[in-house]
């Protein structure tokens, strides 16, 4: 057994102190990488570092760690069995599944986000190769950075910001990780646009398969009618079981999008992992088109080249809907669908696993509805049945 520890600090000083990470994988080399990677950073620190999901389950109360990031597949109690072990011991843990990008850990991954994990990433097939370091290095630091500073904003829970008028239901579970929101500032509101929408354009990350499952799950007269396409942050093969489970919840087709398809109603259409999603018109019909260009906000795919090539096709006809994840990625594209006639729906900070996306969107005075995402599809079935309110 290997194992490194530092005592937990007082409870009263938790709250000031840097984010205490345990790092739990059976490879040296991983344990080592992260380690370094976090010790690096002046917000978070390493308290224990860990070969086995049973050394993590009988050193949890020793260590008290805010944040553990659990490798799957470890002798003796590999992470999926770990998991429900290490949150009976300590609720409120923050837990982030790491693997590699196979099928089968895709899936056990996604069975993970249900019995509680906060979240997922995919780590490189080999630290060798210097991008997939990188990004798998950014990805890291940014998730326990942001579950980190909404695990500290522990104040009692609040309603949705307040909005302003500006002149001129689903069988898949729910998110383990509770609201803590913070007093926020009224957020401007916008007027839907009066076009009639005849598309529906959904971006999401963080926290995002669990919120598109219940979201589609409600849609279903919606997608009869128009084509709605995603873009979720996601690597290859997890965007191939997310649209597996995107069927399942909504019981209409759903797959990750082919390049030169021609997208009709009917469909729900996926970015596929590591491939940018945009869409051109080619005479009467609007066309998939996917390329391998470089990340956009730090993503592949992004939101903003689909909803900004989405303005060619439909001009102002878009309804477009930001839901919970890291970063700013929809902002852009979100301003140029507004400046284009068409409308933006954000996910509210209480029910997003992480206000980054949604709320960048939000402050940024574009959406005309912040809502609870429970609330989001009956807005959505009214607002493509004719309500422009």
């Amino acid at each position: 057994m290997s194992v490194a520890l530092v005592s937990p600090l007082a409870s009263n000083s938790m709250r000031q102190e840097p984010l205490r990470v345990m790092v739990v994988d059976d490879s040296v080399v991983i344990r080592g990488l992260i380690s370094r990677w976090i010790g690096s950073e002046p917000d978070m620190m390493v308290v224990g570092s860990l070969r086995t999901g049973l050394d993590a389950v009988n050193q949890l109360e020793r260590i008290n760690p805010d944040v553990a990031v659990l490798d799957i597949e470890m002798p003796e109690l590999d992470g999926i069995s770990a998991l429900p072990q290490l949150l009976a011991k300590k609720r409120d843990l923050i837990i982030i599944m790491a693997s590699t990008l196979t099928r089968r850990n895709a899936e056990i991954s996604f069975k993970a986000l249900s019995l509680g994990a906060s979240d997922y990433i995919p780590k490189p097939e080999s630290t060798r190769e210097a991008s997939a370091a990188e990004i798998f290095h950014h990805d890291l630091i940014q998730k326990i950075r942001s579950f980190g500073a909404k695990l500290r904003r522990a104040v009692p829970a609040a309603p949705s910001p307040a909005l302003v008028p500006a002149p001129g239901r689903s069988r898949e579970p729910s998110f383990r990780l509770q609201p803590s929101p913070v007093a926020q500032p009224q957020l401007v509101r916008r007027a839907f646009s009066m076009q009639a929408p005849r598309v529906l354009l959904i971006g999401s990350s963080t926290g995002g398969p669990q919120a598109l499952m219940s979201l589609v799950g409600e849609l279903g007269s919606v997608i009869d009618r128009f084509p709605v396409l995603i873009t979720q942050h996601m690597p290859p093969t997890f965007t191939t079981i997310l649209a597996e489970h995107l069927a399942r919840s909504s019981h209409r087709p759903a797959h990750e999008a082919i390049d030169g398809e021609i997208v009709k109603a009917g469909q729900i259409y996926l970015a596929p992992g590591g491939r940018h999603m945009r869409v051109y018109r080619h005479g009467a019909d609007a066309v998939i088109a996917l390329d391998d260009g470089a990340p956009v906000n730090f993503c592949k795919p992004a939101v903003d080249p689909l909803f900004t090539s989405a303005i060619e096709v439909w001009q102002g006809g878009i309804m477009s809907v930001i839901l919970t994840g890291m970063g700013s990625d929809g902002t852009r594209g979100g301003k140029d669908i507004v400046a284009a006639g068409g409308s933006v729906i954000a996910q509210d900070e209480a029910t997003s696993v992480v206000w980054g996306m949604p709320g960048a969107a939000a402050n940024a005075g574009i959406c005309a509805a912040i809502l609870p995402l429970n609330q989001i599809a009956p807005k959505l079935v009214r607002l493509f049945s004719g309500d422009r309110s």
